[in-house]
């Protein structure tokens, strides 16, 4: 657990870098708000496809040697789009780290190696609190050197990637007791894809994580123009309100989520986390002003930082030990759709009003938050085998 939560921290300081000056950075490529939601989401795109691929792979052959291809190429990404001549090599480069992104779902699958049951929530905090840790000084480190060039933070990200890349290599253990017992099927089956939505044990949960994902895609793609073209803030000053952002999860996750998952459980803290984030969206629509919008979104970010946790630790309950790695990356893919989906339209609905995007989030998330209930109302079936 030491471990993993190390590789995370480093790892999170690449993606905390980047993300709160990719938007400034397309600017210099003349690339216009509905180019830049492409650009977000082509990453979506290909994680869609790769990271099914990569968890049932890390069941079949571990997950060391899945995790380790995938930060190698995050490394090379990050160092592409450092010399990018072009807003093509952008593409590129989201493109290359979409296709080894089962970072995330391969460390969850750590997690439910290496944890019981009723231990995983607080297990996944623990990682999302280092992920959290991450992303306090990754766009602290953009908001300090981004003044010393535009292509310095993705020269540190791709750096600090490969120093995850390293500390896995040398001193994470294989955590997967049963490789090679895992049920024989596709490596990419879009049928089961499909089918998994109305599975009786997980089906509803994956549909929260869907409709969230694209919740969460779509602020992060909106936080960016409303942030420079209503607030007219900084690429610096947007890398300082992400490092508070950072700060907060950090705490939510580490010490919050453990004490109120004990006294609510998962089911309840989910729902209560969506209705917050409903209105969040909300207010977030409304507001015009730097020191509200800034409140407004950590509120935003506590709520945030309890959904992701509560949603894999549920989902970990209601799949068998052997599987863990194909949930995990069955999720993921359900997590891309939404990644894929929100930048898109994010960029469409910002071409009628920049603000709009966040009224969109607040209907999609209330309607997240509805299918929720009826997590909250069932108790758990038979655990489900993929």
């Amino acid at each position: 657990m030491f471990i993993i939560a190390i590789i995370a921290v480093v790892n999170a300081l690449g993606y905390g870098i980047i993300i709160p000056v990719l938007y400034t950075y397309s600017q210099r490529f003349g690339m216009s708000d509905f180019e830049n939601g492409l650009l977000f989401a082509i990453f979506s795109i290909f994680q869609f496809i790769s990271t099914p691929i990569i968890g049932r792979l890390s069941d079949k052959y571990g997950r060391k040697p899945l995790l380790v291809f995938s930060l190698a190429g995050t490394v090379v990404s990050f160092l592409l789009m450092a010399i990018a001549p072009s807003s093509l090599f952008l593409y590129l480069a989201r493109a290359l780290d979409g296709i080894t992104a089962g970072n995330i779902p391969v460390a969850s699958a750590f997690i439910s190696d290496t944890t019981e049951p009723k231990d995983r929530a607080k297990g996944f905090g623990i990682i999302g609190a280092s992920f959290g840790f991450g992303f306090i000084f990754g766009p602290a480190i953009s908001a300090l050197t981004v003044g010393y060039g535009s292509t310095i933070p993705f020269l540190i990200a791709a750096g600090v990637s490969l120093i995850a890349v390293i500390l896995t290599i040398v001193f994470l253990p294989e955590s997967n007791r049963n490789i090679g017992q895992v049920i024989k099927g596709k490596l990419f089956d879009i049928k089961h894809l499909v089918n998994s939505i109305f599975d009786e044990a997980v089906g509803t949960t994956l549909l929260v994580s869907l409709l969230y994902s694209f919740t969460l895609s779509l602020y992060i793609y909106a936080y960016q123009p409303f942030s420079v073209k209503i607030l007219h803030m900084s690429a610096t000053e947007i890398s300082i309100n992400f490092t508070v952002f950072g700060i907060v999860g950090l705490i939510t996750q580490l010490l919050i989520i453990p004490r109120m998952n004990k006294i609510w459980g998962e089911k309840k803290l989910l729902t209560g986390s969506l209705i917050m984030l409903v209105l969040t969206f909300l207010m977030n629509f409304l507001s015009r002003t730097y020191l509200i919008f800034l409140i407004i979104s950590i509120f935003h970010s506590l709520a945030n930082s309890f959904v992701a946790p509560l949603v894999q630790t549920l989902l970990s309950k209601e799949m068998d030990a052997k599987s863990q790695g194909s949930i995990l990356g069955l999720n993921a893919s359900y997590i891309s759709i939404g990644m894929i989906v929100g930048p898109i339209m994010g960029g469409v609905v910002t071409l009628l009003s920049i603000p709009f995007p966040f009224a969109l989030g607040s209907v999609v998330t209330f309607i997240c938050f509805l299918i929720s209930i009826t997590i909250l109302k069932k108790p758990h079936p038979k655990q489900a085998a993929f």
